[in-house]
């Protein structure tokens, strides 16, 4: 069964840094694709940054180029994203998703597993 924990949200002012965390588990992860999703109150969930976890490409969002910056881990089993430069607009829940996937895709729909998210607010 395929667990991701996502960790490293909270609270921080604007031009503040954060890394979030994503702990997968349940099985080999040499042929997924994982990615990071945010959701803001009121909106649908949005794509970030996403990285085949075998080779280490990476694949983002235009809006998110330059500030954000995906990674991972493989003695860890473990996917970052690191976030320069927050915004008030990047306050969100983010997610970790994970799938089997040729391609890299923005589409939430395209994802299987999902962790259960992390908060990350960004104050002015």
């Amino acid at each position: 069964q395929v667990q991701l924990v996502e960790s490293g949200g909270g609270l921080v002012q604007a031009g503040d840094s954060l890394r979030l965390s994503c702990t997968a588990s349940g099985r080999t992860f040499s042929s997924y694709v994982m990615a990071w999703f945010r959701q803001a109150p009121g909106k649908e969930r949005e794509f970030v940054a996403a990285i085949r976890w075998s080779e280490g490409n990476t694949y983002y969002a235009d809006s998110m180029k330059g500030r954000f910056t995906i990674s991972r881990d493989n003695a860890k089993n473990t996917v970052y994203l690191q976030m320069n430069s927050l915004k008030p607009e990047d306050t969100a829940v983010y997610y970790c998703a994970a799938e089997m996937l040729s391609g890299f895709f923005r589409s939430s729909s395209a994802y299987a597993y999902w962790g259960q998210g992390t908060q990350v607010t960004v104050s002015s």
